[in-house]
């Protein structure tokens, strides 16, 4: 069906077309959307396997924000909420318009998770002739964690954050890309603040290639950021603060709190399967079941830079 019968057109409101494309991508396949303009959107679209989202020329998405909700991210795979795999996504010629719409760090809906366009868990993923040219300063534009096999070709980013920010995964390729940011164009945080990434671990098997850092007057960031880390065991009495990482019971928690440098004694060892749980005053967030105790990036090839 084309999505300008079934009802997404430049003319309507933002929530009207967010429910139109949202069951249009429910049923899996091949989305084309062909007709040139402006389509307000609210919310978020949902993703899920063996699914296509092709844009023709002239085609912009542009970022509503309902009042009194919290904004997250404009696309997210299904399966990032339930820590399942969704395989086979491809995502082409799409052009966002942010709008002013940044990603809301209040109330997330995954902690760590905070790309315009957010992938946990996936397998096979995408994102081809793709520009934003205004992102704002909390969300990155495009977020990747816990991957294997994702290209990334053909990107415009310009604005105040990370262009392109990785969390742990294997197999990916990211070329052709024009990059104009406050912050990292590209990040290869394997280790990361507890509020930046889902997950950590390995990145590996990676290539970026022509790939070009344009000028920009003020900047933070670095071309490539490359971080690793490591942690040990939970013990009674340590002393934590934001972003600390331990392994307790076979399971990664990370400390959840306001990065205001102070330091907590943690006494009750965190237990909890999922969220987060504050014990002794410490909000601990639960990262992933596999008792991981390091991260960093290997197998990184860099060419035409």
């Amino acid at each position: 069906m084309n999505p300008y019968d079934a009802g997404f057109t430049p003319a309507n409101d933002p929530e009207t077309n967010r429910t139109v494309l949202q069951e249009l991508v429910d049923k899996g396949g091949t989305v084309h959307v062909t007709e040139p303009g402006i389509y307000d959107i609210a919310g978020t679209i949902k993703i899920g396997s063996d699914t296509a989202l092709i844009f023709g020329a002239g085609v912009y998405l542009r970022r509503i924000k309902r009042e009194g909700e919290h904004a997250y991210s404009l696309l997210i795979n299904k399966g990032a909420y339930t820590r399942t795999i969704n395989s086979h996504i491809k995502i082409e010629g799409l052009n966002v318009i942010c709008n002013g719409v940044d990603i809301d760090m209040v109330g997330e809906s995954i902690p760590g998770l905070r790309g315009q366009l957010a992938f946990y868990h996936v397998n096979d993923l995408v994102i081809r002739d793709f520009h934003c040219l205004d992102l704002l300063a909390q969300g990155f534009c495009i977020h990747i964690c816990s991957f294997e096999k994702v290209l990334l070709e053909n990107l415009h980013i310009e604005g105040k954050k990370d262009a392109v920010h990785f969390g742990c995964g294997k197999n990916f390729t990211l070329r052709h890309g024009y990059f104009r940011t406050f912050d990292d164009p590209i990040a290869l945080n394997a280790h990361d603040y507890s509020t930046s990434n889902p997950e950590y671990g390995w990145i590996e098997n990676g290539l970026i290639e022509d790939c070009y850092d344009l000028d920009q007057d003020h900047t933070t960031g670095f071309f490539a950021r490359i971080l690793a880390g490591a942690w040990g065991d939970w013990v009674k009495g340590m002393q934590v603060q934001q972003s600390d990482l331990v392994v307790s019971g076979g399971r990664v928690y990370s400390v959840y709190m306001k990065p205001d440098g102070n330091t907590f004694i943690s006494n009750t060892q965190p237990t909890h399967e999922e969220g987060i749980v504050e014990l002794d005053g410490i909000r601990w967030r639960m990262v992933t079941d596999k008792p991981v105790y390091s991260a960093g990036c290997r197998n990184i090839h860099f060419k035409d830079i």
